[in-house]
């Protein structure tokens, strides 16, 4: 029998390109803990440590803040995203 280990998308958010793509893609689900979700896989690819260091937010905090369910203040978003490397942007919804 093979053995096939489970699928992570931390294993594949190596560079901010690839990241950006995957958070907007999550963006676009009305469900907001599929983008908490999608921000967390980016937290681990990138290291929670690290993260927790470069956004200025503690360790304990970040994990509650990216836990589905979870609320996080607009601030604190802004921040990961911060210190992610990526932004958020607007786009109209419907062209034409």
């Amino acid at each position: 029998m093979v053995q096939v280990a489970p699928f992570d998308a931390a294993d594949y958010l190596d560079d901010e390109q690839t990241i950006a793509e995957y958070l907007t893609a999550a963006l676009e689900d009305s469900n907001p803990d599929v983008f908490l979700t999608a921000v967390r896989d980016v937290a681990r690819a990138r290291g929670m440590t690290q993260l927790a260091k470069d956004s200025g937010l503690g360790r304990e905090s970040l994990y509650k803040a990216l836990t589905p369910g979870a609320k996080p203040r607009y601030d604190t978003v802004l921040k990961l995203l911060n210190a992610l490397g990526v932004k958020l942007s607007a786009t109209p919804a419907h062209s034409g």
